[in-house]
């Protein structure tokens, strides 16, 4: 599997984009910095997307890309159901943008959205899927996605507790959320995020668990404290012993 990481942060500007992953051209994770990453054909490519959860940095270009291919082809929308009542209620709602969930027809939708329950294996476009619940402030799931016996993890927004999920994988590639540098690890756990700190210690038991750490992406950054995340980051690669990076827009990382 191939994942291209479009957007690696919190905050959109000329230079960082909202959260959202693209593994082999045809499936999105998050959909915050989808369509401003990609040219119209590569748009064109994607088949489904799978949503962490409802808030806007992680759904907002959903309607956007589906203006583009309105009369073109479905997109599949995978996520929790009151993820996908978010996403039909408050964003594809006739009012903020059209009900692209009935259009051009309800029989042959822009979207089509699939409910998804925690802990239930799902088969998406060839790969499968394992839903797992993380700690947010809203319900929100990250993924295992599996492929040819090879599979990475993506958190989702999460704090503290994400060892819940290290029960039920075993990834090359674990891409978590660390929003904030250590000194406010306080805040961050308060409203859902990690900090390299906080993450070490998940990471801490999942090396307790299974013996070994793959390899570590830290995403969803909050720009102006990534020159203090990033030396944090390398101080815990170096207390682990572990391959950890800070992703940026347009990594590109092989499973």
């Amino acid at each position: 599997m191939r994942i291209r990481i479009l957007g690696a942060h919190n905050f959109e500007s000329r230079d960082t984009r909202l959260i959202s992953l693209l593994v082999d051209d045809i499936l999105a994770v998050d959909a915050g910095g989808l369509t401003s990453s990609l040219t119209f054909s590569e748009q064109e490519q994607i088949k489904a997307i799978l949503l962490t959860h409802g808030h806007f940095d992680h759904l907002r270009d959903i309607p956007i890309l589906a203006l583009y291919r309105l009369y073109r082809t479905t997109i599949s929308v995978y996520g929790l159901s009151e993820t996908l009542e978010i996403l039909s209620t408050h964003l594809v709602d006739g009012l903020i943008y059209p009900k692209f969930t009935e259009m051009p027809s309800k029989e042959d939708p822009t979207l089509r959205v699939f409910p998804l329950k925690p802990y239930k294996l799902a088969s998406v476009e060839g790969y499968q899927v394992l839903p797992l619940p993380v700690k947010h402030t809203i319900s929100t799931v990250g993924y295992l996605i599996s492929k040819d016996g090879r599979s990475f993890f993506y958190s989702g927004d999460t704090g503290p507790g994400v060892a819940s999920c290290w029960d039920y994988i075993s990834p090359q590639v674990l891409l978590l959320d660390v929003t904030l540098p250590n000194q406010f690890a306080d805040q961050a756990e308060r409203v859902g995020h990690l900090t390299p700190g906080l993450a070490g210690q998940e990471l801490k038991r999942f090396l307790d668990l299974k013996g070994y750490l793959p390899k570590v992406i830290f995403l969803h950054l909050s720009p102006q404290f990534e020159t203090e995340i990033n030396r944090e980051a390398k101080e815990l690669a170096r207390e682990l012993g572990a391959d950890i990076e800070v992703a940026f827009e347009g990594m590109e990382l092989e499973v």
